[in-house]
């Protein structure tokens, strides 16, 4: 009898148990439906049917924990801020590895700092133990500063040493994040605690101050640095208040007499504020070259080098390595020295300058230049094995480069600098194949982007796909691709991250206009991404426009001479016309410049006056040696950076290469 009441016992727990799960169970589409509606109405700021439409969502769904956090909003703005604080302290007590538990642990300390000091207190420091490199941890050293001397704003005696321990939360966030967005709160805290600031903390805050532009209240900081320290600092400043004779001044002196007590790098952007403020950059670098002798003079010889004639390139850039054999301008130098000898045709001096280059400096942006070189000095002396090598070796470490791109073309025996006119393009998609069960492509189908920004981290790859999705082309391409250079070892061109750094973006529209126009598609695509960026809206400051960035004079030529009909300069703006403007204005330069495709991009960039009289002035045997030698290095690195997009189009999305 006792068995049956047992046994009646555990069937009627399972057929409870079994109703609660079938009234809490919610299939996977109708938990998306009721979030995807939260969403818009939060979005549409109905707040009160957006907390409610969230806390539909089953407890059994991986979106609950952001369903919650996302109540947590809503009570904010609702002014709720005991719904707000208790959401978040649901989530992170009931999903303490959910990558918001983090974030809502730190809102809730924000929102304690006044009323219960102490739990924030907790909330900060627990952030700080168990997530010291997160932004988070950053910016709750400013809030326990900020507890800290608020416990002591109304007593009589603020202890020195907890005035100690302020300053040392202060100054942490300062020196973690200068430009962080509690950085102007830090600097104004920082100074209500009196006189007992040292001259290094003021210039931790002028620099906040300047990187927000506020440039009054720099300069007044700035007075109270030791200006051995803050001369690069002020000649920012001063430059951007306008104060270009101080800023100027402070150049000259600083690098006479100051340039050992600061960085390298706060010496070249002195420097190179000094050169944009001068009539002659070449009377500039000798002005500087006279006065300096510390850091920065490897610097400016390389400026110097730059600009002489071609017969004393060779010994400049000798002068210079010899000088400073381990500079960050050493590895320039010698490849530099390493083409002198290649344009002389002394192929064995050059060839051992390049050796010794690549065992030297193997990682240096120059290296892929120097191994590509040894490749064609080997092909000149037909020695097949050798070329061979250097230029599979150059296409295997340096995939996405310039010099890939002119290896293959030397290796399939190409004569002409266009591979194809075919590529066939891959949609954008989530940068990793691993997709099944993703909440971040869950979330992005939902539209909930700014989640999938917190959730993702530090990975670049993911904001930039973000990016994408929301239509911002431009940003999603430059945060890939700056994440891309940041891989030493790149990935094959299967990758999907690829698709990021090289979008196909408004390829219909180029591919119908080049067709029209005779131009190579894929061409005018790489050439799109190098001027624009595939922003329709980009206006340089000389006033070029749109996706192929047209002067409004150029734009209005080519209009007439062509009879488009269009209205200039409006039509810039609209990606269409400016895309038939640009490969119309393609098409006169490639006319006029015997179909060239090299002498017609680099006349895109440097005018095609230009690059007649290049042509007509240097000494070249082909097509490579003409572009090492381009006399404008912004046209000399134009080139490369579309040919070089063009090649990566063409090896990402035409499969075959």
């Amino acid at each position: 009898m006792k068995k049956r009441v047992i046994v009646g016992g555990i069937t009627l727990v399972i057929a409870a148990g079994t109703g609660i799960f079938a009234a809490l169970y919610q299939p996977e589409q109708k938990t998306d439906e009721i979030y995807r509606a939260a969403l818009e109405d939060f979005k549409q700021g109905d707040y009160q049917n957006a907390y409610y439409l969230f806390s539909k969502v089953t407890m059994f769904s991986n979106l609950k924990p952001i369903a919650i956090y996302h109540r947590g909003e809503c009570a904010k703005m609702l002014g709720d801020d005991k719904s707000e604080l208790k959401q978040y302290q649901l989530l992170f007590n009931n999903y303490p590895k959910h990558k918001l538990s983090l974030r809502t642990r730190y809102l809730a300390g924000q929102k304690l700092v006044k009323e219960r000091p102490q739990l924030a207190k907790k909330y900060f420091e627990y952030i700080i133990h168990n997530a010291p490199d997160s932004d988070y941890a950053i910016a709750s050293e400013y809030y326990l500063g900020v507890i800290l001397k608020d416990k002591y704003k109304d007593a009589k005696i603020f202890p020195s040493s907890i005035k100690d321990d302020v300053q040392n939360h202060f100054r942490h966030y300062l020196k973690q994040a200068p430009s962080g967005v509690l950085a102007l709160d830090v600097v104004k805290n920082w100074l209500e605690l009196g006189d007992e600031i040292s001259k290094d903390d003021y210039l931790l805050m002028a620099n906040s101050c300047y990187l927000f532009a506020e440039y009054e209240k720099a300069a007044q900081l700035l007075n109270k640095v030791d200006v051995t320290e803050g001369w690069t600092l002020d000649v920012k400043n001063s430059f951007a208040m306008k104060n270009y004779s101080r800023a100027k001044f402070l150049t000259e002196n600083g690098l006479e007499k100051r340039s050992q007590y600061v960085s390298d790098d706060d010496v070249l952007q002195a420097v190179d504020i000094y050169l944009q403020l001068s009539d002659s950059k070449e009377k500039a670098v000798n002005r500087l070259l006279s006065l300096s002798y510390g850091k920065g003079r490897d610097y400016l010889l390389s400026l110097k080098c730059a600009g002489v004639s071609a017969k004393d390139k060779s010994a400049c850039y000798s002068d210079l390595y010899i000088k400073y054999p381990n500079g960050r301008f050493a590895a320039d130098a010698m490849s530099n020295i390493f083409f002198a000898k290649i344009k002389a045709r002394d192929y064995e001096a050059a060839k051992k300058i390049g050796m010794d280059h690549l065992n030297k400096y193997p990682n240096s942006n120059s290296a892929p230049m120097v191994m590509f070189w040894l490749g064609k000095i080997a092909e000149k002396t037909n020695n097949c094995d050798e070329y061979t090598n250097f230029y599979r070796s150059v296409i295997d470490k340096y995939p996405d480069s310039y010099y890939a791109y002119r290896a293959y073309l030397h290796l399939s025996r190409i004569h002409e600098p266009l591979i194809t006119s075919y590529i066939e393009p891959q949609p954008v998609v989530y940068p990793y194949k691993y997709t099944r069960n993703n909440i971040l492509v869950k979330l992005v189908k939902l539209e909930d982007y700014d989640v999938v920004n917190e959730l993702a981290g530090n990975d670049e790859f993911i904001k930039s796909w973000v990016l994408y999705e929301k239509g911002d082309f431009a940003h999603s391409m430059v945060t890939a691709r700056d994440a891309m250079e940041k891989i030493e070892d790149k990935p094959d061109k299967y990758d999907l991250r690829w698709r990021l750094v090289y979008p196909v973006v408004y390829y219909d529209l180029l591919k119908h206009y080049a067709d029209e126009t005779g131009n190579n598609p894929p061409l005018m695509l790489a050439l799109v991404r190098e001027e624009s960026y595939f922003d329709p809206l980009a206006q340089s400051i000389a006033g070029a426009s749109g996706l192929m960035q047209l002067m409004p004079s150029t734009a209005a030529e080519i209009n007439n001479k062509f009879h488009l009909g269009m209205l200039i300069p409006s039509s810039l703006f609209n990606p269409e016309n400016n895309i038939k403007l640009g490969n119309y204005y393609y098409e006169f330069l490639r006319n006029n410049l015997e179909g060239y495709d090299i002498s017609s991009v680099a006349a895109y960039n440097g005018g095609i006056g230009s690059i007649q009289r290049w042509k007509t002035t240097l000494h070249y045997n082909d097509t490579d040696e003409f572009v090492e030698q381009i006399p404008y290095p912004e046209t000399k690195n134009y080139v490369k950076k579309v040919f070089r997009s063009y090649w990566n189009y063409i090896r990402i999305y035409n499969g075959n290469n």
